[in-house]
């Protein structure tokens, strides 16, 4: 029998069932094996510089009939490679389709960056990821995740590459943006919440980097990671273990090594940890490039068939973006006897299966549909609740919202003032795709600060730029503090220029040797506050950064992480109070000469001791954020103060709203364990709710915990809870006292091999 024939066989059942998945695997050559186990992104070019090393390691013109003679796996990045437009697109893409449907009867799977939303030409741009963790509010981030799906699937997409699920650890990396906090049940949590959105809308969610990736060393890009067993285990696996119970249907690896062994040839990581412990089913897609930098990077294979042996071996079932080692190396490595084919049939296996699932054995059907509306108004609604639940206020002396009354002209300065490019991180289609192709139209609309200021202020407004973000040209400072000096208010727009591999100050690539303002930015606010006008230092960047002398002196500081193409009206509004501010920090904000890297998960020892000279207290910690009104809580008790260690921990808290403004607090409670088995954080974050209220609005809300939330990995080496005093707190942020309530954990050691659910939370009044 064919495989034409045993295929068609196969999939005009009315269900392709595991065996004739089986059947089909057995009808099939190891070339068409080994075709279905790599992706081919043909579009993409030698000069394009959208990955690592794609320079070396892309072929320019590839053309899919001729690659994929025998099959192919995965198509890369169709519309994310080059600006196309939604029908020429989707038109092209049928025709690949069908031609593989008619040679194999198997379909590619089409796989898409969606970060920032859909990786194509005019489709909205969303916050970036650490811009929902500011906002705190994981239904919102589901919905987003729904309608990112949604457009994905309309244009014949089934894999989304995201979320990603690394804990910020160093804010000198450039991915940092890309990440959603620097605390892994926030990030867990959050990022669940994104697969469940994806993935109700039918599109494979893909949880990257698996793991370690943000923990390298100095922050940099690809760096080793020297994180121990237990670090590894309670910092940096827990998103991703949550996040698979939310339905996540794929693993992207990580490029890095930890302790010598490469994540792409881990099979403690890959198979281990992944299948054997967590029981993920679905398939694990190689990082761009990630098998073939296991001999170019790594070191630890001499050839590609090396390389392909290592890779297949420890759960790599799909090599991505284009097949290299997965193509004639890994076929000669079976024929060798080098590695046994069956590996081969178990990645087969779990790719067929998806497909199955995604509908993709048979004949080929109209996917795609060539009159989506890739930003429409409900899209950019979205885009703008994000954009205004993420803005951050860290300080103000009282001058927001902004009066036109007492302060009529007002002056926008700064680099990110009046540029387009301000709002996007590095996994737009405006950063990561039209850099290449300057001449094209964005088909987007995405409004300065500037504009947007312009837009909703009845007085005057003078916009000078004073500095790049990037350079050291200070030739504009004495044009903006002119524009100063005329104005009431200043309002300075400052930060970062996102980009890829060093043509930017944040992105993939772009890491930081300190966490100063890029460029001459710092001097310019020195200049502005020294005017003695008021200055309001709005920062639109991909990281936090280390605020000096000038910013203390500056009436008010509004941080926005990349809010993507609504941020500009979204920012403006903040300012003129017209929405209240209610974001909170993902990642805390260090002083200059904070020690780096620093998180708030620090134990006793990694905080102010006697012992060290150097000072590890950030500017703004962790969970900080203000807004026009002020909110009391109070009422903290538990249900019960003995709480069995397999139990359930009830507490309540009550919030009031004590302005005359509405406003939203996030209800942030901690957990600190005194005396542990092993050195544990001070504090850590085990639930939180983002509540809003109207003015003199109290709520009462409940709250359920497990207590398998208190869990960590003891000197054994498991995950367990432990009897003994726990202290609950209920803060405004990861340093605030706020009210704390203890518990006793009743009972024997308890072992736990499931990650703790998620809190339940219930209004009570």
């Amino acid at each position: 029998m064919s495989i034409e024939t045993s295929q068609s066989a196969a999939v005009d059942e009315e269900v392709v069932d595991d065996d004739a998945v089986d059947r089909l695997i057995a009808e099939m050559t190891l070339a068409q094996k080994t075709a279905q186990l790599v992706g081919l992104w043909a579009g993409a070019r030698r000069d394009d510089n959208a990955a690592p090393m794609q320079d070396q390691l892309i072929a320019d013109g590839m053309h899919v009939d001729e690659f994929a003679a025998h099959g192919l796996g995965q198509l890369t990045r169709h519309w994310g490679t080059t600006p196309i437009a939604v029908e020429a697109g989707t038109a092209e893409l049928r025709r690949r389709q069908a031609a593989l449907a008619e040679r194999t009867g198997i379909r590619a799977l089409v796989h898409e960056e969606c970060l920032t939303g859909v990786l194509a030409w005019g489709a909205t741009t969303y916050p970036t990821p650490l811009a929902w963790g500011a906002a705190f509010d994981p239904e919102l981030t589901e919905r987003l995740g729904r309608r990112i799906g949604d457009d994905l699937r309309a244009l014949g997409v089934h894999q989304g590459l995201g979320p990603v699920l690394d804990v910020v650890r160093d804010a000198r990396w450039g991915r940092v943006e890309e990440c959603i906090a620097e605390d892994p049940f926030t990030v867990g949590v959050v990022g669940s919440a994104y697969v469940r959105g994806l993935e109700s809308a039918g599109v494979v969610a893909t949880l990257k980097h698996f793991a370690g990736y943000s923990g390298s060393r100095a922050g940099r890009n690809h760096a080793p990671v020297s994180v121990g067993p237990r670090e590894l285990a309670d910092v940096h696996l827990p998103p991703f273990e949550r996040a698979i119970r939310a339905g996540a249907r794929s693993v992207m690896n990580a490029y890095n090594d930890v302790d010598g062994v490469p994540a792409a040839a881990s099979a403690d990581l890959l198979t281990g940890t992944l299948r054997d412990r967590w029981g993920f089913d679905g398939t694990v897609v190689a990082d761009y490039f990630a098998v073939r930098f296991l001999e170019t990077m790594h070191g630890v294979a001499a050839d590609g068939e090396d390389a392909a042996v290592l890779a297949l071996s420890a759960g790599i079932d799909v090599e991505l973006p284009t097949g290299s080692d997965y193509l004639a190396p890994l076929v000669a490595a079976v024929e060798s006897g080098r590695i046994d084919e069956s590996l081969v049939d178990r990645a087969l296996r779990r790719v067929l299966r998806q497909k199955r699932d995604l509908g993709l054995l048979g004949p080929a059907e109209s996917e795609g549909d060539p009159n989506v509306d890739l930003d429409s108004a409900a899209n950019r609604a979205l885009a703008r609740e994000m954009a205004d639940a993420s803005i951050v206020l860290l300080q103000n002396d009282g001058v927001l919202p902004l009066d036109a009354g007492r302060t009529p002209r007002l002056a926008v300065v700064g680099p990110n003032a009046d540029r387009f490019g301000a709002v996007f991180g590095c996994y737009s289609f405006v950063k990561h795709v039209l850099p290449r192709h300057p001449e094209v139209d964005p088909l987007i609309a995405a409004p300065t600060v500037a504009e947007s200021l312009r837009a909703g202020w009845p007085g005057e407004v003078d916009v000078v730029e004073g500095c790049a973000v990037m350079d050291d040209d200070v030739s504009g400072i004495d044009a903006a503090v002119a524009a100063a000096l005329a104005a009431d208010v200043v309002v300075a727009v400052m930060g970062d220029d996102s980009g890829m591999f060093g043509r930017g100050t944040s992105g993939e690539g772009c890491d930081r040797e300190d966490l100063s303002l890029p460029g001459v930015q710092e001097q310019l606010l020195h200049a502005l506050v020294e005017t003695g006008r008021p200055v309001v230092l709005v920062l639109l960047t991909g990281r936090p950064y280390a605020l000096g002398a000038a910013a203390d002196r500056c009436a008010a500081v509004v941080q926005a992480f990349f809010p993507g193409q609504e941020g500009g009206p979204a920012i403006a509004d903040a300012l003129l109070g017209v929405t209240s501010p209610s974001g909170r920090l993902p990642v805390q904000m260090p002083r200059p000469g904070t020690p780096q890297p620093g998180s708030y998960l620090t134990p006793k020892l990694g905080s102010l001791t006697g012992v060290s000279s150097a000072d590890p207290t950030p500017r703004h910690p962790f969970g900080h954020g203000l807004g026009y009104t002020t909110f009391v809580r109070d009422g903290l008790s538990v249900a019960e103060t003995r709480v069995a260690v397999d139990g359930v921990v009830e507490a309540e808290i009550t919030v009031r709203n004590a302005g005359d403004r509405e406003g939203a607090d996030v209800l942030q409670v901690y957990a600190s364990d005194p005396a542990a088995q092993v050195v544990r954080p001070l504090r850590q974050l085990v639930a939180f709710r983002k509540v809003p209220l109207a003015p003199e609005e109290a709520q009462t809300w409940r709250v359920r915990i497990p207590a398998a939330a208190f869990a960590f990995t003891g000197v054994a080496g498991h995950r367990i809870v432990e009897p003994g005093r726990i202290v609950l707190r209920v803060a405004a942020d990861a340093a605030d006292e706020g009210q704390a309530i203890e518990i006793d954990l009743i009972g024997d050691v308890q072992r736990v091999d499931v990650i703790a659910d998620e809190p339940v939370w219930e209004r009570r009044g």
